[in-house]
């Protein structure tokens, strides 16, 4: 057994939605690290071009909105135009709303729902091809969805359609594992906690306020996040699907309740 390399991605190709910055910036710059050529696709080309920049010669900008099925389509024509098979795809890309209860409205609830759920479903369906090729049983292809510990458990703020779209996205992981896995393509999800990020502004801009409800002390770092992505799209997570990884530092699954009784 040689596990010296176990964790490197050299020769192999990723895609990373929402790449230009927050998580999947982070995803992205550990591939790269680890020996990967990878994409970075957001809306704005001017931050992808930026990232590709930033992240050097093995990252390539590959702009596109993906909030509607022909812009996943759109996608996977021009990157299965520059590339031959597709090793990692993640799932990124994510929208949030909140409003109260008696306000919320459909707008917020359509534009999260088709951007956290849809977009994933039909951007692998669209790429589907792509993984396949690449995939094989000794040497899977990956596709992983970056969900969130909202659709594990319940933050405090009324976000009714981001809590629904990650629990679905959770169970959509496991539905698309059950299917792909037989093509060589492992699908797994990581749920995330307290980032800095465009979206969760709480941990960017009040970072030490949030670490006092984690139990590790801290908010995740860009490591934190690399670390899982790399473990899934790596040898070593060759045998992991269908998992979700929850990485938070403990808020989900070592918070200690007060109980019924206090």
């Amino acid at each position: 057994m040689d596990t010296t390399t176990l964790f490197r991605l050299d020769g192999r190709v990723a895609l990373v939605t929402g790449g230009s910055r927050g998580i999947g910036r982070m995803i992205a710059a550990g591939f790269v690290a680890q020996g990967a050529r990878v994409y970075v696709s957001s809306r704005k080309a001017a931050a992808c071009e930026e990232t590709a920049a930033a992240l050097g010669p093995d990252c390539i900008a590959l702009p596109q909105d993906v909030s509607t099925v022909a812009g996943c389509r759109a996608l996977a024509a021009r990157f299965t135009a520059a590339e031959g098979g597709l090793d990692i795809l993640v799932n990124n890309a994510g929208a949030a709303w909140g409003a109260p209860f008696e306000e919320f409205p459909e707008a917020g609830w359509d534009k999260v729902m088709d951007l956290n759920v849809k977009s994933p479903f039909f951007l692998t369906q669209a790429l589907y091809p792509a993984l396949k090729a690449a995939g094989s049983p000794a040497r899977p292809a990956k596709v992983i969805n970056i969900a969130s510990i909202d659709g594990q458990r319940l933050n405090p703020w009324e976000t009714y359609s981001y809590h629904a779209s990650k629990s679905a996205l959770i169970h959509l992981t496991r539905r698309m594992a059950a299917r792909l896995v037989r093509d060589g393509i492992n699908v797994t999800s990581i749920a995330p906690g307290a980032f800095a990020s465009e979206m969760n502004k709480a941990a960017r801009d009040h970072g030490d306020a949030v670490a006092r409800s984690i139990p590790a002390g801290r908010i995740g770092l860009a490591e934190d996040m690399a670390g899982a992505a790399i473990y899934l799209a790596s040898r070593a997570g060759d045998y992991v699907v269908g998992e979700t990884i929850t990485v938070d530092g403990g808020l989900v699954h070592a918070t200690v309740g007060t109980g019924i009784n206090g």
